[in-house]
């Protein structure tokens, strides 16, 4: 984990990036990508079936992404990162990476 954090600063900073991505992603055709959530899990359906499983772990202070057969532990941003952006150890970012799986699965890019 790279950021120490309180469970109410990580349960606003996960909720605020899950919003964000369900407002971006709702901004596309159903039929492509069709978007559920449900306890603070977000569930994206794919055209082609796939389903990509994103929320937030707080235990473990990360939010959780699931696609096809990959999994990744997202850390939250620290203070001293100007794009506030949710990272994994080596550097993969959260939004980039579901930028990838969305324009790998269905050919679809979307700009978060």
């Amino acid at each position: 984990m790279a950021t120490a954090m309180d469970e109410s600063t990580f349960d606003r900073r996960g909720r605020d990036e899950l919003t964000y991505l369900e407002e971006k992603l709702g901004e596309l055709d159903p039929d492509d990508v069709e978007i559920s959530t449900s306890d603070g899990v977000l569930t994206l359906t794919l055209r082609d079936g796939v389903r990509v499983v994103i929320n937030t772990h707080r235990a473990a202070r990360q939010i959780w992404m699931a696609a096809v057969a990959s999994a990744w532990h997202f850390d939250p941003p620290s203070d001293k990162d100007p794009e506030r952006r949710w990272r994994t150890p080596d550097g993969t970012e959260l939004r980039a990476t579901l930028q990838s799986v969305i324009r790998q699965r269905i050919g679809l890019e979307v700009d978060l």
